[in-house]
């Protein structure tokens, strides 16, 4: 399971959007000079991957993608529904076909224009799977996939590779003028329009398909966005500038933004307190206790709820975790609350249900696998024949989660009588390269921070076989089967009960255990005198007035 990046819903943005707004007027004339000319410094961590729309999947270079390119269609931070952005239109009459024209003189940030192609240029190139674009799957609904998208039939382990797909390019995606294209789609998918601001679904400038992927996405990533691309220096920064020829409604007020690669949260903490960074998305748990973080910022801080879980997923593939009763002894062996209650202040939620509550189509309490039982979790342990050895629970130390790593590697010592124990990696950057590489050996830390409002997204990208996030290598023929009827739904209200049917079978299963539903604490600088954030608490760049 990855840490995944982009969303919003119109049901969770009433809650969730954040306003900050101090000092004069943004129609002040030196406030907007202050703004056109100045630069702010945010939080990060080092990326993954290169800067690829479809192969970047988790948050340190999510957020970074978000701002480099724009969509089809945008998730309000005013808690509207989803919205065309750089579509003009996009019709349908049977949401098996959809029509789709774009705005005539937009550019990517080499001076090119975008154009229909562009799209689906960049949709078949992270459809064939061996070019090994981890989103390539969220091309699943569109026909013609199966031909462009093929899989190891062992697994990522087994002797055989997978088999050289027959195309690249998908049957369903067909260029009509400079500005149209039309999408078939295998079966009719009422969510498919609700996907497309998800960072998957970006076009690709011309240029990329005359570079290594690699060498696009790490010197010289060009996308359509309002920043542009400066410059990265590995665990350090990212420099990011304005993009004078945006012309779509979201454009920078301020000029320069600084993405500073940190190690550690307390170290980016006293860097905002000193206002050295302008902000933060989450301060440390340190900051937590007896709201030590309000003292600290006062009006500089921000509280906020937001539809994303923390997770413990299992690493399937090995055979010590592939026994779904000890998955679940682990799980049931797990006080939540308590670990709200102690490490998080009460600021998280204790998680109940397989999606968070503020996703539309999302059914609250359906995770039972998420109720303490300690009879029970060790009858299922002896029923499981036990565990031998060290149960090591791996997370990125370069962010705030020791503190409820080792609650929960606790818990499980003492409740199970596992030699339980957790370990840090370094850097984000290095984790997902190992849960990638499936490479885990042990429970490791995950999140699901949705990537478009809809059920769907917390299904189908994490507990299908070869889904784009199943980073544990879960497979269940029932699962797969329930959630492609979900997806081919007529409706939005039938396909959210079939996708409940298929989370009941993955309820059963435990490929991972839900822990708490997020809430944030966020703070900015004192030069900040307006910002927005959008329901995953990610500050909205282009909202910032100095």
């Amino acid at each position: 399971m990855r840490v995944s990046k982009r969303a919003t819903s119109a049901i969770a943005l009433s809650a969730a959007v954040a306003l900050v707004a101090t000092g004069c007027s943004s129609g002040d004339d030196g406030d907007t000079a202050a703004s056109a000319d100045g630069a702010i410094v945010v939080h990060g961590v080092q990326p993954e991957n290169p800067l690829v729309p479809s192969n970047t999947t988790e948050t340190g270079g999510g957020k970074i993608v978000d701002w480099l390119w724009t969509g089809l269609v945008e998730y309000p931070n005013d808690g509207g529904a989803p919205r065309n952005a750089l579509a003009e239109s996009i019709n349908t009459t049977d949401s098996k076909v959809f029509t789709i024209k774009i705005k005539a003189g937009t550019k990517f940030h080499d001076g090119t224009e975008v154009k229909a192609k562009n799209f689906v240029d960049a949709w078949n190139w992270a459809a064939y799977s061996p070019n090994g674009a981890q989103n390539g799957t969220f091309f699943a609904d569109i026909a013609g996939f199966e031909q462009t998208y093929t899989t190891d039939p062992d697994g990522a382990d087994g002797p055989k590779k997978a088999p050289t797909p027959t195309t690249d390019k998908m049957s369903g995606l067909k260029v009509i003028d400079d500005q149209t294209f039309e999408v078939t789609l295998s079966a009719p998918t009422a969510v498919f329009p609700t996907k497309l601001g998800y960072s998957a679904f970006m076009p690709l400038p011309d240029v990329f398909f005359t570079m290594k992927p690699e060498e696009f996405g790490k010197t010289k990533p060009i996308g359509n966005g309002p920043v542009k691309f400066v410059s990265w220096e590995d665990n350090a920064l990212i420099k990011l500038t304005r993009f004078d020829d945006y012309n779509l409604r979201d454009k920078m007020k301020v000029k320069d933004v600084d993405v500073k690669l940190y190690q550690d949260d307390n170290a980016a903490y006293a860097d905002l307190l000193a206002n050295n960074l302008d902000f933060m998305e989450v301060v440390p748990t340190s900051a937590l206790a007896g709201d030590k973080w309000k003292t600290d910022l006062g009006d500089r801080g921000r509280s906020t709820v937001t539809p994303s879980t923390a997770f413990i997923a299992f690493p399937i593939y090995d055979k010590r975790f592939a026994n779904p009763k000890l998955r679940r002894a682990v799980s049931l062996s797990i006080n939540r609350q308590e670990i709200s209650d102690k490490i998080f202040f009460g600021t998280r939620k204790p998680a109940d249900s397989w999606a968070n509550p503020l996703t539309p189509g999302a059914k609250p309490g359906n995770c039972t696998a998420c109720k303490f039982d300690v009879a029970t979790a060790k009858t299922l342990l002896a029923d499981a024949g036990g565990f031998t050895g060290e149960m090591v629970f791996y997370y990125n130390s370069d962010s705030a989660h020791k503190d409820w790593m080792d609650a929960v590697a606790q818990q499980v010592k003492t409740n199970l009588g596992i030699d339980a124990r957790a370990e840090g990696v370094p850097t984000f950057a290095v984790f997902r390269q190992n849960i990638n590489a499936h490479k885990m050996t042990g429970p490791y830390r995950a999140a699901w921070q949705q990537d478009y409002p809809d059920v769907e997204n917390w299904v189908n990208p994490l507990f299908i076989t070869g889904g784009s996030s199943n980073d544990g290598l879960y497979t269940n023929p029932e699962v797969d089967a329930l959630a492609k009827q979900a997806s081919g739904a007529p409706s939005l209200e039938a396909s959210h009960e079939a996708f409940a049917k298929a989370v009941e079978k993955v309820d059963q299963d435990v490929p991972s255990i839900p822990i708490y539903f997020y809430g944030q604490q966020s703070g900015h600088s004192e030069k900040i005198k307006k910002l927005e954030l959008n329901n995953v608490g990610e500050i909205d760049i282009t909202s910032v007035e100095l």
